[in-house]
């Protein structure tokens, strides 16, 4: 009977894991730890600790996606909701642990950006929530809810890269206000200029 795969239990304990501590702060023994498998487990599914941190950026991206799909690329709803709807998700995921996490891909860029691999899949990610805040926004253009000559990919760049500021600013204070922040000044200051 061949025995049981704890890679899983790995990549989720481990997620759990890099979150709190960081990618260079977390060692193989604090993961499996946490997992509750024995070392050996961990070297039979990932050839490295970077293998590994590529795996549970995936899984984490998986669930954002999802997050994508219900709020900036749902053409059901009005596209400034969806934005703003979008944003509300990242507040209360920030808001969780006293906002001591931060965002993870945040976390691996200014924990292990010596790692070209890492750095590189991280920028896709980015670059693909981007095109999805500007598709969101081209549909905002679209419905009328922003001038036509709104500039929506520039407009998206600003947005994640604001939202990643505020993420960290957010795990610094130990509170979600920069998140809300940016928020209320998106949609009061930002947005009202495009219309």
């Amino acid at each position: 009977m061949p025995k049981p795969s704890h890679k899983d239990t790995l990549l989720a304990e481990g997620m759990r894991v890099l979150h709190e501590y960081g990618f260079n702060g977390a060692s193989v023994r604090d993961i499996v730890q946490a997992a509750g498998v024995p070392h050996g487990s961990f070297t039979n599914h990932f050839t490295s600790k970077e293998a590994f941190g590529l795996e549970v950026i995936e899984l984490y991206f998986a669930a954002a996606r999802c997050d994508i799909r219900d709020t900036l690329c749902n053409d059901e709803l009005k596209p400034l909701f969806r934005l703003g709807k979008y944003i509300d998700v990242h507040i209360k995921l920030i808001s969780r642990n006293d906002s001591r996490n931060g965002c993870l891909l945040g976390n691996f860029v200014a924990d292990s950006n010596d790692s070209e691999p890492i750095r590189s899949r991280i920028n896709a990610i980015f670059a693909e929530t981007e095109r999805c805040v500007a598709y969101c926004l081209d549909a905002a253009v679209e419905a009328g809810e922003l001038r036509a000559d709104t500039n929506c990919q520039q407009l998206a760049t600003f947005i994640v890269s604001s939202m990643q500021g505020a993420f960290l600013l957010a795990k610094a204070q130990r509170d979600p206000a920069p998140v809300v922040n940016l928020k209320e000044v998106l949609f009061s200051t930002v947005l009202q200029r495009a219309r």
